[in-house]
C-alpha cells in the first residue's frame, strides 16, 4: 500500500520531454498506488477549461492526453487528487471530472498510510513576497476569475504569456529568501492542524526540513519541480515505521513503484 505525491510539472507545448516523462510515470510508477496527489502547477499555465475545445492550440492536445491517462489510472483503482497551483489556479470542474479526479482545497488535512499530513501547493506560505501575495489574493477572488474567464480565449492566452514574463522579470530581482516560505507561517499552520508532517511544492527547492511544532519533532517535505531529464515525488508506504520518502528519478526510467 503506497501513496504518491508530485508537484510542479509545468507541462506545456514547450516541455515535450517532461510531458513524455510524466506519461511514463503514469504507466510505470503510479499503477497500483492507492492514490496519486498532484499538488499544483500540473500545467505551466491554464486559462480556462474551454481550452479543451481549442483544438488548434498545442496545450489542448496535451491536456486531452493527460486527461485520458489520469482517467485510466483512476479507473484502474488509483485515486487521483488535484490541487490548484499558482500557474493553473483556473483549472475547473470540467477538467477535473474528465480526469475522474477529486479537487482538493488550497490547504488539505489528510491521513496518508496512517500519517497525518497537511498538504498545500506552498505559495500561500511565501508571505514575505508582498507583491505576489497581493496578486494571489486577487487571482483567487471568484469575481476576478469570472471576469478573466469571460474574456476571449486568445486574449486570455496573451494575458497569461504576459503575466509569466512579468513574473520571471520580477523574480529575477527578488532576494532568494523572499521567494521561499516563511518559517513562522509553516509552524503556525502545522500547529493549527495539529500535524507533524507538511508536504508542499512551489518553491522548486526539494528538501526535507526538520523543525519543531509545539515541542514535537516535525518535518516539512518540499517536492521538487520536474525538468526535461528528472522528476521528483514523495512516496509513503504503510509499514511499521512509515515515513515519507523524497526521491528524484530519471524521466527515461521512472521507478516501478
Amino acid at each position: 500500500m503506497r501513496t504518491l505525491l508530485i508537484a510542479d510539472l509545468h507541462l506545456s507545448s514547450d516541455t515535450p520531454d517532461t510531458n513524455q516523462g510524466f506519461y511514463r510515470y503514469l504507466e510505470h510508477t503510479a499503477p497500483g498506488a492507492d492514490a496519486l496527489y498532484i499538488l499544483g502547477d500540473l500545467f505551466d499555465a491554464w486559462i480556462g477549461d474551454d481550452l479543451l475545445d481549442a483544438t488548434h492550440h498545442p496545450l489542448s492536445g496535451i491536456a486531452h492526453e493527460v486527461m485520458t491517462r489520469l482517467r485510466k489510472l483512476s479507473n484502474d483503482g488509483t485515486a487521483v487528487y488535484l490541487m490548484h497551483g499558482n500557474r493553473d489556479f483556473l483549472l475547473g470542474e470540467r477538467f477535473v471530472s474528465a480526469c475522474q479526479a477529486m479537487l482538493l482545497a488550497d490547504i488539505e488535512q489528510v491521513e496518508l498510510q496512517g500519517v497525518p499530513v497537511v498538504l498545500l501547493h506552498g505559495d500561500s506560505l511565501c508571505t514575505q513576497d508582498e507583491a505576489y501575495m497581493a496578486f494571489r489574493h486577487q487571482s483567487r477572488n471568484p469575481e476576478w476569475q469570472a471576469q478573466m474567464l469571460a474574456l476571449p480565449l486568445e486574449q486570455r492566452l496573451e494575458l497569461a504569456k504576459s503575466l509569466r514574463m512579468q513574473s520571471g522579470e520580477a523574480n529575477a530581482n527578488k532576494a532568494e529568501a523572499i521567494m521561499d516560505v516563511t518559517q513562522q507561517d509553516v509552524v503556525s499552520l502545522m500547529e493549527h492542524y495539529g500535524v507533524a508532517t507538511m508536504i508542499h511544492g512551489h518553491t522548486h527547492r526539494p528538501h526535507v526540513h526538520d523543525l519543531t511544532v509545539e515541542e514535537v519533532p516535525a518535518k516539512r517535505y518540499v517536492v521538487g519541480d520536474w525538468d526535461s531529464e528528472h522528476g521528483w515525488d514523495i512516496v509513503i508506504e504503510r509499514s511499521d515505521h512509515t515515513a515519507p520518502r523524497l526521491r528524484q528519478f530519471s524521466l527515461s526510467e521512472p521507478p516501478d513503484a
